[in-house]
């Protein structure tokens, strides 16, 4: 990746996240359409779990994957880059004297994915020689052959590149025209096609595609050299192109003059919103801080979720797995089945088949059968988030099917599912979740943030902060930013709008792990109301 693309993917707001891995073989925008055929991947999957059981291992998995990848941004009228990349190859995975061993290759070939088998023994060999206890593994029923694809109608790999670069083109002019000072657009695909075969018995052929188009909006007062940004308010999705032809029936008309989207974008009309509020940002007042009553936007609630609920519920986090690089958490095993998370008005639930978010496929990359199950019920902590070889520390027969890899050439660990705030049960719109609020904050859009190394206390800033004053939606107000204790903030829900407003937010490129892996995951809420909150003013002189 060249400096100047590092720094235009780091200026989107991507924050704690890593980077996309615009890693591979740049290649045409034509051989993005192109696959593996079965015939190819299965006597591959299969040289190498005869040769990984005929050197020793009681268990074998392997993963064929090509991973294809483009991405585009442009600044007001220019192009600025177009990158295609391609990445194909062999990832197995052995358990051998009961330690788990790796090894990848790129040669497509029966002769190589067998060797790389056989140093996948050799590695859990020496493993086992320094391990304190064997690796206990959950039972997995073999599927035999099966296929999953997310449900697209229109390939966004097969889309002409012109047609993309215009759409972008378009919305950078249309935010110009509405009073931008700067605009950068961007557009991310991704199609990852995995064939995993196991000692098992399963043969699993999956195809999943996702998007996403951000874009950040400047507004500039020439006078001052003030300045004030106003990001995209859509979420990437689990999607073909056609997530970005506008369906009326997805599109949200909010308090305050808020357009939001769910699974449909109208990136256009998301722009020429954005220069105005940019603008109005400019004039408006800086918030006084004080105790707040929020009414937050899933578009700013779904990395609440993300950063405090799905992080710190993650088994390998709350083992120590994760201590070195991204921190542990404060959701100790002893606090399962007591401990009080939220209000009874609080459930989460992690949630790997939902149509449209990041995270659906139909099986995890360890062959196991996808599925919802609850995190917190009614207020309180019940469950962890877990995969084959951690379903025992939890007394489950069973793994909750959530581990990943970003590569064939990575090892899959356990990562988050999608991890969502169920809507309330009761009638409720957010105009009249509005009508209650004497004194609070209407919260819009993710911004800045930060989390202690336990996902016990963190800040949140936003796009949008509109002032709620005896049940009205008054102006903007900038410099804003909620402060939390986690427990206390779930423990101040007071109220959920139902399921009619319930939207998805997501991560496109989550980062984990050492080496540092990459996922996409989704979060789903409806608008929620938070009593009591802390708000900052984050403004401050410079001199």
């Amino acid at each position: 990746m060249q400096r100047r693309d590092f720094l235009a993917l780091g200026g989107l707001g991507l924050g704690g996240l890593a980077l996309p891995p615009l890693v591979g073989r740049a290649i045409a925008a034509e051989q993005l359409v192109s696959t593996l055929d079965v015939a190819i991947k299965k006597p591959l999957a299969d040289a190498a779990l005869q040769a990984a059981t005929g050197a020793g291992a009681s268990y074998c998995d392997v993963r064929i994957g090509r991973y294809l990848q483009q991405s585009l941004q442009t600044r007001e009228d220019r192009v600025e880059n177009v990158v295609n990349t391609e990445s194909t190859g062999v990832g197995v995975r052995v358990l051998a004297d009961g330690a788990w061993g790796f090894a990848a290759t790129n040669g497509l070939t029966t002769d190589s994915v067998a060797e790389a088998a056989r140093r996948a023994v050799a590695i859990a060999r020496a493993n086992a020689k320094i391990q304190d206890a064997k690796v206990q593994l959950a039972p997995v029923q073999g599927v035999g052959e099966v296929s999953w694809r997310t449900p697209i109608r229109r390939n966004g790999m097969e889309v002409p590149v012109k047609e993309k670069v215009e759409l972008l083109l378009s919305v950078n002019a249309a935010a110009l025209q509405a009073g931008a000072s700067f605009v950068n657009s961007q557009m991310f695909l991704v199609n990852e096609q995995k064939y995993f075969a196991s000692t098992d018995g399963s043969y699993i052929d999956q195809d999943v595609h996702r998007i996403w188009t951000p874009f950040t909006v400047t507004a500039v007062d020439k006078a001052s050299g003030r300045f004030r940004t106003r990001n995209g308010l859509s979420s990437p999705a689990g999607m073909g192109y056609e997530f970005l032809e506008a369906d009326p029936a997805q599109r949200f008309e909010l308090p305050g003059g808020v357009v939001a989207y769910g699974l449909s974008y109208d990136m256009r009309e998301d722009a020429i919103a954005a220069a105005k509020q940019a603008q109005e940002k400019l004039k408006a007042p800086s918030v006084k801080p004080g105790k707040y009553d929020l009414v937050i936007d899933p578009s700013n609630l779904f990395l609440t979720i993300h950063e405090n609920v799905g992080h710190p519920l993650e088994l390998d986090r709350v083992l120590g797995y994760e201590a070195n690089y991204a921190g542990t958490s404060f959701a100790t095993l002893d606090k399962r089945g007591s401990f009080r998370w939220g209000s009874d008005l609080v459930n989460l639930y992690a949630d790997k088949t939902r149509p449209g978010s990041l995270g659906a496929v139909g099986y995890d990359d360890e062959g196991v059968k996808c599925k919802r199950w609850d995190l917190v019920k009614d207020g309180i902590l019940v469950d962890y988030q877990s995969v084959r070889d951690q379903a025992h520390i939890l007394g489950k027969t069973e793994s909750d099917g959530c581990c990943y890899a970003d590569s064939w050439s990575s090892v899959q660990f356990q990562r988050m599912p999608n991890v969502s705030l169920a809507p309330g049960k009761a009638p409720l719109t957010v105009a009249d979740m509005i009508r209650g609020v004497e004194r609070g904050l209407y919260v819009h859009g993710r911004g800045s943030y930060s989390i202690d190394q336990q996902r016990y206390n963190a800040q949140f800033g936003g796009q949008l902060f509109y002032e709620i004053r005896n049940g009205e939606v008054a102006g903007l107000v900038e410099d804003a930013a909620y402060q939390i204790r986690t427990p206390e903030f779930w423990n101040g829900c007071v109220a959920i709008c139902d399921e009619r407003d319930f939207r998805l937010g997501g991560s496109f490129f989550d980062g984990k792990g050492q080496p540092s892996q990459v996922s996409a995951v989704s979060h789903g809420a409806s608008t929620a109301r938070f009593d009591g909150q802390n708000i900052i003013n984050t403004a401050r002189s410079l001199g």
